[in-house]
């Protein structure tokens, strides 16, 4: 009893907080396995069994380059992933089935595959400027992707930590110059708002301190004048002082007036300046910016364009090349079995060249023959008419013979060929011995001495 007891107890698995106990074989549920987080369970002997699933965090590099944004700009996004099993129990059912048995690194390696796969789809789908500026966005948009794919083999993405996005083309960079100068311009704009503001507050102040010390004058002289009037009516000579007095002040107070109208006026062409040079600096920014990143980008593709031209114009090259060396190695085969083949015919011939050239000229002489025939085959002679003197040329033939002789004449000379061969041409073939005759032809002679004409035909003569 007290061994069943304690091999009972054994069997009673109690599972720590940072690991999922998971139970697999008969576990009479629906699932091949019962997971269990932060409880126990009695695993039953022989039809159950039981493994455990780390819970501990795993931190994941992934430094993802090259990634192709929505304005088909590549970005470099290196960052750090936090991961863990998720204790959720439906995820926990995946990762009991997917994940059970696989060490940490594998692990991390299965993790850091999707990743990269959801962190290419985010970066795809989002400009340059979103993924710069609204970093909280594009965090957003990674953890809802990146979660949802992890959720799938049983894990849980704990952090996310973009720590520097740039790309190779500079575009990221000049937004940050771009900000860095509007920034500048409007603190310079706002600097000389503020200086016109207080240069304009000074010269009111001033110009009301002198227009109330001037009132408070000349309220004073109106008094002491009046006063003076009343006591001293009579003294004309004090009077004249008086209005001698008057008249100066007024003069001073419009000369002050003057001046205070002149610092105004200062102020406002301060001012203006000012605002003439903020409205230059927007227009730097707008214009000239833009300008400058459409130039880039149009000098970018004409060198795309141009690699492509180049490479195409290569492969055609490559391709012209590979056909010209294929068409000489043909000729050299044809040229080196042709000269195998002479070889042979002079080695058969006794290693003898002129009768190997006999050989040759044997071989080919049916066609020679042939050819020769064929010379005067479709030569065809309805009536030939011959006006006969009755006279011999020199060497005692008559024009008759000589122009049936010069017909013959006309074939192809076949005796040199034939000598060459090593062979006598038949005498019927030479020419000689040749009478006047002709083929279904009529010979009109005429003699000149009795200056008749007889006509003569003959079918075979």
């Amino acid at each position: 009893m007290v061994v069943i007891f304690f091999s009972l107890t054994k069997r009673y698995k109690r599972c720590p907080s940072d690991q999922i106990l998971v139970v697999y074989g008969k576990t009479g549920g629906d699932g091949s396995s019962r997971c269990i987080h932060g409880g126990a369970a009695f695993i039953f002997p022989i039809f159950q069994d039981y493994s455990f699933l780390d819970l501990t965090p795993i931190s994941i590099e992934v430094n993802l380059t090259n990634a192709l944004s929505k304005q088909n700009i590549r970005v470099n996004v290196p960052s750090r992933f936090t991961i863990g099993i998720s204790t959720e129990p439906s995820v926990m059912q995946n990762a009991a089935e997917r994940l059970l048995g696989l060490t940490l690194e594998a692990i991390k390696d299965l993790a850091q595959e999707i990743i990269f796969g959801q962190l290419r789809l985010v970066v795809v789908s989002m400009d340059i400027e979103e993924i710069n500026t609204d970093r909280d966005k594009f965090i957003s948009h990674i953890t809802h992707s990146v979660e949802a794919e992890l959720k799938k083999v049983g894990l849980k993405l704990i952090n996310v930590n973009i720590t520097d996005i740039h790309d190779e083309s500079g575009y990221i960079e000049a937004l940050g110059k771009e900000a860095a100068a509007k920034a500048i311009n409007d603190a310079i704009i706002s600097v000389s708002q503020k200086d016109r503001d207080g240069a304009i507050g000074q010269a009111k102040a001033v110009q009301d301190q002198r227009v109330q010390v001037a009132n408070a004058n000349a309220k004073a002289v109106e008094g002491e004048n009046l006063a003076k009037v009343q006591v001293a009516n009579s003294d004309a000579d004090r009077r004249a002082r008086e209005a001698e007095a008057e008249k100066i002040a007024i003069a001073s107070e419009k000369v002050q007036s003057a001046k205070a109208l002149e610092e105004a006026y200062a102020a406002e062409k301060i001012a203006e300046l000012a605002r003439a040079a903020r409205k230059e600096a927007q227009q730097k920014a707008d214009i000239i910016v833009p300008a400058a990143i459409d130039k880039e980008k149009v000098e970018i593709d004409a060198e795309a364009e141009a690699e492509q031209i180049r490479r195409i114009a290569k492969g055609q090259a490559d391709a012209i090349f590979m056909k010209k060396e294929a068409e000489a190695k043909g000729i050299y085969e044809i040229l080196t079995k042709q000269a195998e083949g002479l070889d042979r015919i002079v080695k058969a011939a006794g290693d003898d060249s002129k009768d190997a050239v006999l050989l040759l000229i044997a071989d080919k002489l049916p066609e020679l023959v042939k050819t020769q025939a064929e010379a005067i085959k479709n030569i065809k002679i309805d009536k030939v008419t011959v006006w006969e003197g009755g006279g011999n040329s020199k060497d005692g033939k008559t024009s008759t013979s000589n122009f049936i002789s010069g017909m013959y004449e006309a074939v192809p000379p076949l005796q040199d060929m034939f000598n060459m061969a090593g062979m006598q041409l038949p005498s019927y073939l030479k020419g000689e011995d040749v009478e006047e005759s002709s083929t279904s032809s009529t010979i009109i002679v005429k003699d000149d001495k009795s200056k008749d004409r007889s006509e003569t035909d003959s079918e075979d003569n």
